[in-house]
């Protein structure tokens, strides 16, 4: 992950040891908040059948499900738990429940960073630019849920055709696609035999209808920013309180966490203040603003008429002053 600005500017050796240390108490405390305020919300859900309210306690649910994939994440760069196991075995749990399997959630996730912006090999850029009704699509989840369900089957079946794929990882990466489809078809031979719609009610439903407000975060981070390799200018934080920030395990400082992936979720506030303090203010938006923003340049044109070295979703107040490149 070679940037064009040098990271050793930016923290000291001792910080960046200290700020890395991972802690069981930190990680505990966080994914069992989260696991609570999901049992929470589904026992809710439960109560509520039959009203009005499940409209309420079915988008908490869903929106608390969706933004599990912020541990999956962390999980994956084992910076949750100290205990590098724990970060595997959920890891895999979750991945399982977001229909999103852990190794090659991980292959795709490190290709990502190593090649931030890079539209051959970043593992999370592999798509045609966007259009208007494309970027919609993806917005609304329908293109993202499509994507994970035909690409796990592809996988199942052994064909791979992702190119951060190394032909050495292809092996555990069909063997988890089978498993994962396996227990899904098990959980619903299960659910038609006992004529249960648990798993539609308190798991299916309730993620892929709330999809869109994980998008919010999943499209902020570095849609609209350069393609350089400059971590700087690629990436963007998100303006955001504590609730929101809780909720996406602290990768809202997501300039922060793509500078120095090793420091776990809970340091991240104090990551980006030091490379703020070094390097002036990252590059950051809120949600709305965000979606206000984007929607209006892919109005104007696709994203592949926007220049690719430059930044052109920027912030309407506040946030890094950026080039701007003209219409």
């Amino acid at each position: 992950m070679e940037a064009s600005f040098s990271r050793r500017k930016l923290l000291t050796p001792v910080e960046l040891r200290a700020l890395s240390e991972r802690s069981d108490t930190r990680g505990w405390i966080q994914m069992g908040s989260h696991w609570l305020a999901i049992i929470g919300a589904g026992v809710l859900h439960a109560v509520a059948m039959g009203s009005a309210w499940v409209i309420l306690t079915g988008f908490v649910l869903g929106v608390l499900l969706n933004f599990l994939y912020a541990a999956q994440h962390e999980l994956s760069h084992a910076t949750v738990f100290k205990t590098r196991k724990l970060n595997e075995i959920w890891g895999r749990i979750i991945g399982f429940l977001m229909i999103f399997p852990r190794d090659f959630d991980q292959v795709m996730h490190f290709a990502h960073h190593q090649y931030t912006q890079n539209w051959e090999r970043d593992g999370e850029l592999v798509r045609e630019p966007y259009t208007l009704g494309s970027y919609l699509l993806w917005l609304s989840g329908i293109t993202y849920w499509r994507n994970r369900v035909v690409g796990l089957v592809r996988r199942a079946r052994g064909i791979i055709i992702e190119p951060y794929i190394k032909p050495n990882e292809e092996g555990k990466i069909i063997r988890e696609a089978r498993l994962h489809l396996l227990g899904y078809l098990l959980i619903g031979g299960i659910s038609v035999a006992t004529g249960s719609w648990a798993a539609l009610t308190f798991w299916i439903v309730p993620m892929i209808l709330t999809k869109p407000v994980h998008q919010l975060q999943n499209t902020i981070e570095h849609l609209g920013l350069s393609h350089e390799d400059d971590i700087m200018e690629n990436t963007r934080s998100t303006r955001a309180g504590p609730l929101v920030r809780w909720l996406c395990w602290q990768m809202p400082y997501h300039t922060a966490h793509h500078t120095f992936p090793a420091v776990p979720f809970w340091k991240l506030r104090d990551l980006n203040s030091k490379i703020e303090a070094q390097a002036g203010e990252v590059h950051r938006m809120g949600w709305i603003e965000f979606q206000i923003e984007v929607i209006r340049k892919l109005r104007a044109k696709d994203e592949s008429h926007y220049p690719m070295n430059e930044v052109w979703v920027i912030p309407t107040s506040g946030g890094r002053v950026a080039r701007v490149p003209a219409e």
